[in-house]
């Protein structure tokens, strides 16, 4: 029983201590029979304690949900009445080509909108051209056709509800939605 309780005890140590690999290394300059009795847990807590930060860091290093990472942005603004992309968001759509080029399995949907302005049929039409634009330009960055669906639901799903420009240019965009994410 004593053996017993000593054994539970030099392997709650290996696995509190920052020492487990000293421990694992005095179990070899043991005898024979007194490293059969103490060997068999000593591998088991150490191999716990390394996986567990491994699948923490997976988690955590996921650039898409980093609010950090320029690819944690999924919208691609426009001007009032234009489908054209504006300067400030080739960046964001560049770092958005080149994670989809290095994910060739990934396939994203790209979703264009409208303020309310404009008639439905309108509104339809320019969230689609939102949509293409940004397309072109992942096609020209390297990104393959069938990684890319375009939508548009022109004025049908505003980001801000409200009837003035202070709503409407968060409104006027193109959202990059990942599978997850649908």
């Amino acid at each position: 029983m004593k053996r017993l309780l000593s054994l539970w005890f030099i392997c709650l140590l290996a696995a509190c201590s920052s020492q487990a690999l000293k421990t694992a290394a005095s179990v070899e300059d043991k005898t024979p029979a007194e490293t059969q009795a103490q060997q068999v847990p000593v591998p088991q807590v150490r191999e716990e304690v390394e996986t567990a930060p491994s699948a923490v860091a997976t988690v955590e290093s996921n650039p898409l949900t980093d609010p950090n990472n320029l690819l944690s942005k999924r919208g691609v603004y426009f001007d009032f009445d234009q489908y054209n992309i504006k300067p400030e968001f080739t960046e964001l759509v560049a770092a958005h080509a080149q994670y989809l080029v290095q994910h060739p399995d990934i396939s994203i949907t790209l979703e264009g909108n409208a303020d309310e302005r404009g008639s439905r049929e309108y509104n339809l039409s320019l969230g689609q051209k939102r949509a293409v634009s940004v397309k072109k330009a992942l096609n020209l960055l390297g990104v393959r056709d069938t990684q890319l669906e375009t939508i548009s639901y022109g004025e049908e799903k505003p980001a801000e509800v409200g009837h003035d420009e202070s709503a409407w240019k968060f409104n006027r965009r193109t959202d990059i939605k990942y599978p997850s994410e649908r």
